[in-house]
């Protein structure tokens, strides 16, 4: 069978949901074509060829810009079986039947798959599978070369290779914005330790010097984990890595922290969401403020870098909890720490979101919008919606012109207090802010991580504008 697998947009990263399934194809005689197309163009002779043609769709973004490849797709090869597999797969598949969509797998979907190539279905089929499966090492021949990918930026401006692998699947935390949780409803898989090795491995011969962990948490199998590094830092002490980590379990197992530090790891990102209790409890974070700045002063005392992520507007946002984050980034030297896009994050509410089991969520929300994928919703302050769309346009622009971090931030706390009416306390106790030093930069990938957040038309043409040459004639922005 010819099966062609396609990624639209994975955060910059070498596609893993390519690799893995492919290795499985493969094993059963399957001609297999991994196409990226953030990377590279759409293959139109394999696509006419295919007769099974795939598409993995691990976050709101890649599905938006699969859904819009749908026509062009169809128009080049009528015949063959269409699939969208990954997290955004099983949630939107009353639209995706709807657009002509064979086949949803959500979940564990490699062995799905792989059922699908030894017998398509006549009719249309839909599966979610956290079953336990084991796992073939990916198979990553085809796939763009991982310097075409996000680099990691050192310190002094050094760019390292990067590569990208998962040592587990699901999570088994509930938090209600999640996009996991309607899938995996709390329950997480095991990637074997040898894959992830092996994996590793075949990354490293193709040029990887830093490895990053996409596990939603790290630390879900700490008894996974910690062993994992060890074994892959007596190997390659050279390679660093990244991961990232609940701040409930940084706190948790806060005496393995000096492990990761020890064999290479540069960094660790945290979902901390907000630093407003009341947002946090919606949300379902299982932590506080005050967890938070422990967790901070906890890495600093170890000497390991926290690079924390927000979702800074929600319906309960307020000016004054906007600034309340801006002063503890800025009184806990943090800015370096944080990608400016992490200021301007807009909340997602996708079907399926457990947000919608709170009354007060339901009363904001609209009509679930089937082309944005999304239950849109606006702030009852217009002032926050407005602050939003306007750090979003400064972000972007700031970052196209390769601002350094401290003047973006800068700009952000100017555009946060002009939000204020004149003779607001907050912008009449306004002090001036002291003009940021210098610091040395902290360890970061050169791609900024759109998580939990709703992209804009703009942010969507921004993020997909690599995808030209893939798009030739048939422009799906």
């Amino acid at each position: 069978m010819n099966v062609v697998l396609i990624s639209t947009y994975e955060l910059g990263r070498q596609p893993f949901g390519l690799a893995s399934p492919a290795a499985w194809l493969r094993e059963l005689g399957a001609r297999v074509t991994c196409l990226d197309l953030s990377r590279e163009p759409l293959a139109e002779e394999a696509v006419r060829a295919a007769e099974l043609i795939a598409f993995y769709v691990p976050m709101h973004t890649a599905t938006r810009l699969a859904v819009a490849l749908l026509p062009a797709v169809r128009e080049m090869n009528p015949r063959a079986h269409l699939c969208f597999y990954g997290l955004y797969a099983p949630v939107n598949e009353n639209y995706l039947r709807g657009l002509g969509v064979d086949t949803i797998l959500g979940g564990e979907f490699e062995e799905g798959l792989a059922q699908l190539t030894r017998n398509p279905p006549a009719r249309q089929t839909s599966t979610i599978s956290v079953a336990r499966q084991k796992f073939r090492v990916p198979d990553r021949r085809g796939l763009v070369p991982l310097g075409k990918y996000a680099m990691l930026v050192m310190p002094g401006g050094e760019s390292r290779t990067v590569g990208y692998t998962e040592a587990s699947r699901g999570c088994k935390h509930l938090c209600r914005h999640c996009p996991i949780v309607p899938v995996y409803n709390g329950m997480f898989r095991i990637v074997e330790r040898d894959v992830v090795l092996a994996d590793i491995r075949q990354q490293v011969d193709a040029g990887a010097q830093h490895i990053t962990f996409g596990d939603p948490d790290f630390f879900n199998g700490i008894g996974h984990a910690i062993p994992l590094v060890e074994a892959l830092h007596c190997e390659f002490p050279r390679i660093t890595y990244d991961v990232t980590i609940k701040v409930e379990h940084l706190l948790k197992h806060g005496d393995c922290l000096s492990k990761l530090r020890d064999t290479g790891c540069l960094f660790v990102t945290s979902a901390v969401e907000s630093v407003d209790d009341a947002v946090l409890e919606r949300l379902a974070k299982n932590h506080t403020r005050a967890d938070f700045l422990r967790v901070i002063g906890l890495f600093r005392e170890i000497g390991l870098t926290l690079a924390p992520t927000f979702v800074t507007f929600t319906p309960w946002t307020t000016l004054a909890s906007y600034c309340e984050l801006l002063e503890i980034v800025r009184e806990q030297e943090l800015i370096e720490n944080v990608a400016p896009i992490q200021f301007a994050i807009r909340l997602l509410i996708p079907a399926g979101s457990r947000l919608l089991e709170l009354a007060e969520a339901r009363e904001i929300v609209g009509p679930f919008d089937d082309a944005a994928l999304v239950y849109p919703w606006r702030h009852p302050d217009s002032r926050m919606d407005a602050l939003c769309v306007r750090l979003q346009e400064t972000v972007n622009a700031a970052e196209k012109m390769k601002r350094p971090r401290a003047r973006i931030f800068e700009q952000i706390e100017e555009a946060v207090y002009e939000s204020f009416a004149e003779g607001e306390p907050q912008r009449l106790a306004r002090r001036p802010m002291p003009v940021l030093a210098p610091r040395a930069a902290i360890p970061h990938l050169n791609e900024p991580w759109y998580c939990c957040a709703e992209p804009t038309g703009d942010q969507l043409i921004s993020i997909s504008a690599t995808t030209k040459g893939a798009r030739q004639a048939h422009d799906f922005v």
